[in-house]
């Protein structure tokens, strides 16, 4: 057993955990506001509905665009079923605690989505989840030969695994910590490493993450491993972790990025970037082809 430190080392000075932890303040950071250690809603608020058979309730960080770069995918592919309402799911001013939103998810937890084509409607959430219910439902980005399957689903798991340590790890204490801390910095940046390499190993070998076959893989991992690699998320990470030297998986996030349903699942519900390149809501084809026409402008 390793040796007892020195609290007058810790961060703060002297800190000492507590036999049973109690929440007596903020913890700090971006998100102070928002973090509590208890779930269920705060306030009454009712979702609003719109007219297509798919709603849903999201805001645009990668966990977001996972589902809304499926669904531009499933209709760029001609399924007209996956017609889409978006609606904005603002994390920072705690919409996500509302009594609509819990009740569809529990975790409060962009994204969430409810699938009126059937009755009762059916409700979906966390984005795995949803990106396999769309694949299964319209028979797409997912194959049916077992081994490409197992791979896709391999992936995709992987990808839900590993990304809490790239955002809520070293995205958090890189980025959105209230003050740099080594340790932990070093900590997260050495296994977003070692994530990185995963991906490059694997992309030398293979087009897409399950082979040859574009999958719900690729379209789960892209949002998070690409977002860093070009500079979408956590200013300076891409320099700070050396993406640039990861070739394959480069050649990769380039591909994936040059499609055009990516490009258009990734305006939808954001909540960064210049004011009028933001689309808050999705309601029609129509609304994305307005913002990208700003774009080319």
């Amino acid at each position: 057993m390793a040796d007892a430190s020195d609290p007058a080392n810790n961060q703060p000075a002297g800190y000492v955990p507590p036999k049973v932890w109690t929440w007596e303040q903020p913890s700090g950071g971006q998100f102070a506001n928002i973090n509590r250690p208890v779930s269920g809603a705060t306030h009454e608020k009712v979702l609003p509905v719109g007219e297509h058979p798919i709603q849903l309730y999201s805001l645009g960080t990668p966990n977001g665009q996972k589902v809304t770069i499926m669904l531009e995918e499933l209709l760029a592919a001609g399924h007209a079923g996956a017609e889409y309402d978006a609606w904005k799911i603002n994390i920072g001013e705690g919409d996500q605690f509302g009594s609509g939103f819990v009740g569809i998810n529990p975790n409060s937890k962009i994204p969430a989505m409810v699938d009126h084509s059937v009755s009762p409607n059916i409700t979906v959430f966390e984005s795995g989840a949803i990106l396999v219910y769309l694949a299964e439902k319209f028979g797409a980005f997912l194959p049916t030969d077992p081994a490409k399957r197992a791979a896709t689903m391999s992936w995709l798991m992987w990808q839900m695994g590993s990304a809490p340590f790239l955002g809520g790890g070293f995205g958090h204490f890189f980025a959105y910590a209230p003050f740099k801390i080594e340790y932990a910095i070093n900590r997260y940046a050495m296994e977003v490493k070692r994530q990185l390499h995963v991906l490059d190993t694997h992309l030398a070998k293979n087009r897409f993450m399950a082979g040859d076959e574009y999958t719900i893989a690729d379209i789960a991992i892209w949002p998070w491993y690409g977002g860093v690699a070009r500079g979408d998320a956590y200013a300076g990470a891409a320099e700070f972790l050396n993406v640039g030297e990861y070739e394959h998986f480069n050649r990769w996030v380039a591909e994936v990025g040059e499609r055009e349903a990516v490009q258009r699942g990734r305006l939808v519900n954001r909540g960064s970037g210049p004011e009028e390149f933001r689309l808050a809501e999705r309601h029609s084809a129509a609304d994305i082809d307005a913002v990208r026409a700003k774009m080319l402008a």
